[in-house]
């Protein structure tokens, strides 16, 4: 909840750095595919018991900041949560991380890079028990422009790191589970403030 505050606070207090600054936000479905190299059996196993591998899905919600802008080349801010959920388990990612875009054609197509990091809460599909961990991703993506106010997010691809609610955590198992990694993609609209 503080690291929240505290992106929160970073992200206003620079809306004042620039006055050609751009901001945009955005809500988009997102599918995620969760795995890990290691199968965990115990009850509190987050991709269900024996499994290496599950697909969560639900909306990606955010917004950016670019308050830094030379030519073609864009730099700022992005705070985003994901929602998602599969196999009854759910996973919840609040991320902050930096920006980089560029416009290096004529046409309206601009890609974007970002590293982020922030906190990751995940729950057994078996209980209500959930656990909260640093997590750290790349994403990638090109933004279409469609008008003034609107983007169309063509594609945007990620790749993260987390480790999740296991019954090595929660339940003592003796079998150690390693961090999963998380691949996501999303598409979608955002709608920019000029």
């Amino acid at each position: 909840m503080k690291f929240r505050f505290l992106a929160t606070v970073v992200v206003l207090a620079l809306t004042s750095v620039a006055a050609h600054a751009q901001a945009g936000i955005y809500l988009n479905p997102i599918a995620i595919r969760v795995s890990n190299s290691v199968a965990d059996t115990g009850p509190f196993a987050f991709l269900g018991q024996g499994s290496t591998s599950q697909f969560f899905e639900g909306v990606n919600f955010g917004g950016y900041y670019n308050f830094f802008h030379q030519g073609q080349f864009e730099a700022g801010l992005d705070l985003r949560d994901a929602i998602t959920r599969g196999n009854n388990a759910s996973l919840n990612s609040f991320l902050a991380g930096a920006r980089v875009a560029v416009s290096p054609f004529r046409l309206p197509f601009k890609p974007y890079a970002q590293v982020s990091v922030g906190t990751g809460r995940t729950s057994s599909p078996t209980s209500q028990l959930h656990t909260s961990k640093v997590e750290y991703g790349v994403f990638a993506g090109v933004d279409y422009t469609l008008n003034r106010h609107f983007d169309f997010r063509a594609i945007e691809v990620g790749y993260s790191s987390l480790q999740t609610i296991s019954s090595s955590i929660v339940g003592g198992s003796t079998l150690a589970i390693p961090s999963s990694s998380l691949l996501s993609i999303s598409t979608g609209i955002v709608i920019r403030i000029p």
